[in-house]
């Protein structure tokens, strides 16, 4: 693959994380500075975030539309992808979240300056923060989540590849990611994904947020090493137990 086909590939990428970050985030901002008034649930926010996820996997899909670093590495750890493509690949899905979470920003400024004027109480827009206090519960929670998302999507991609139903594939892996809010999303708020989570709290940060342990190093790493922890062991799960069925 040449220089020029990895831009585009990155590229794909950026766009794809910046598409799940203005869905997904912007339903959260909808529930937030709007939830009372048009009675917005927590089903209307891991509906939210699936949709993202379907139309970040259609944006991206001339790259595979990983749009997520802990699935990128997961298919290199498992042989599924070339490992010189990992970091490219995280920093245009990282930046593609930084500027999908200034898109919500954008559009919801004037009622976010008067429901939060000092920026104090509304970083959870655009990130995660753990329930309970320490590293070990939400990164438990964030490596089984990730886990669980990449083992689906290997399942999934299986699934579509015997039955020839691939097409389906980018519904089922958004409705995986609404059925894990649903079911763990309360402790760690299902990052599952760094870049969904970094991205966003770096915009969060430099654009003057400051609700407590916004860049707690604690905070910051649960939704980052747990996804990356919690991706490949997903995979390698997946590979010695459906995937090898797949292969006999």
């Amino acid at each position: 693959m040449n220089e020029l086909s990895l831009r585009k590939e990155m590229l794909s990428e950026f766009m794809g994380t910046l598409v799940l970050i203005l869905f997904g985030a912007g339903t959260v901002a909808m529930t937030v500075l709007f939830g009372k008034t048009l009675n917005i649930t927590w089903t209307n926010i891991t509906i939210g975030w699936g949709l993202g996820v379907l139309l970040g996997i259609m944006a991206a899909f001339p790259s595979g539309a990983h749009i997520n670093p802990a699935v990128t590495l997961s298919l290199a750890v498992t042989g599924r992808f070339p490992w010189r493509k990992v970091i490219p690949y995280s920093l245009a899905q990282t930046a593609g979240g930084f500027v999908g979470a200034a898109l919500v920003f954008l559009d919801f400024k004037a009622k976010w300056l008067m429901a939060d004027p000092t920026l104090v109480g509304t970083a959870g827009v655009f990130c995660t923060f753990p329930a309970m206090p320490g590293f070990l519960p939400g990164f438990t929670d964030q490596v089984i989540g990730t886990a669980i998302l990449m083992f689906g999507i290997l399942a999934i991609a299986d699934f579509g590849a015997k039955s020839n139903t691939s097409w389906t594939g980018p519904f089922l892996v958004a409705l995986l990611v609404v059925v894990i809010g649903m079911a763990l999303g309360a402790m760690n708020g299902y990052a599952i994904n760094p870049a969904r989570d970094f991205g966003p709290r770096f915009f969060a940060f430099v654009s003057g947020f400051t609700q407590p342990n916004l860049m707690n190093p604690t905070v910051v790493l649960i939704p980052i090493l747990g996804p990356l922890v919690g991706g490949p062991l997903g995979a390698l799960i997946y590979d010695r137990t459906t995937g090898a069925l797949h292969r006999d």
